[in-house]
């Protein structure tokens, strides 16, 4: 069952999270642009699209979430929007060239099947990109500490980097590169390759 209840009910409050914390949400996006050469978003979709908040930086004019609230709102920023969700995308085999998860596999039932799910829908050579807030970081440790107070994760799930990379794998992707950011002492713009350091991970995969 789709954890949408804190998007219908608070979608105004999410987006001004992001209001609130500019360096982390810009942090996030450089991270995940990085991975972004010129003309790769051609046909990507966002899966958990919520309210276009990186999709339209970013170029990508479709997405899928399951909150008709959040839909509305990226509607509002020029994307095509379709609900659904991550594991029943409704969307052709092997129509898009890129599959976009951002902080999505925490609100996810079945994150293998979510992965499986986009690999469907990705043309041979396809990317996917996962960004999220790991549970072994800084942060990611806060969030969970704390995730009986927070609308929005408390019905979340967070994943270690290393089960991540377990999940893509066993669904049949190729690692191709990771880039962490939020990393404790640096200034909130730095991206460095890897992980270890950073609290947000962004991980690009290839289906071969």
């Amino acid at each position: 069952m789709a954890r949408i209840k804190p998007f219908e009910d608070h979608s105004a409050a999410y987006d001004q999270w992001f209001d609130r914390h500019p360096d982390l949400y810009h942090a996030e996006l450089k991270a995940i642009q990085e991975f972004f050469p010129q003309g790769e978003h051609k046909s990507g979709v966002e899966v958990g699209v919520g309210s276009g908040k990186f999709a339209a930086p970013l170029g990508i004019r479709f997405g899928v979430d399951p909150s008709l609230k959040m839909l509305e709102r990226a509607k509002r920023q020029g994307i095509e929007v379709c609900m659904g969700v991550a594991e029943a995308l409704p969307l052709h085999s092997q129509s898009f060239h890129l599959v976009l998860m951002v902080t999505t596999i925490c609100f996810v039932d079945d994150i293998d099947l979510s992965f499986r799910e986009a690999k469907r829908v990705l043309m041979q050579g396809g990317n996917i990109i996962v960004g999220f807030v790991d549970k072994k970081s800084p942060l990611g440790r806060i969030y969970e500490a704390k995730k009986g107070e927070s609308r929005f994760y408390s019905l979340a799930t967070f994943y270690s980097t290393v089960e991540v990379l377990q999940h893509l794998t066993s669904t049949g992707f190729q690692i191709d590169r990771i880039k962490q950011t939020i990393i404790d002492g640096m200034s909130p713009d730095v991206v460095l390759d890897g992980y270890g350091k950073g609290s947000f991970i962004v991980i690009k995969a290839r289906r071969p």
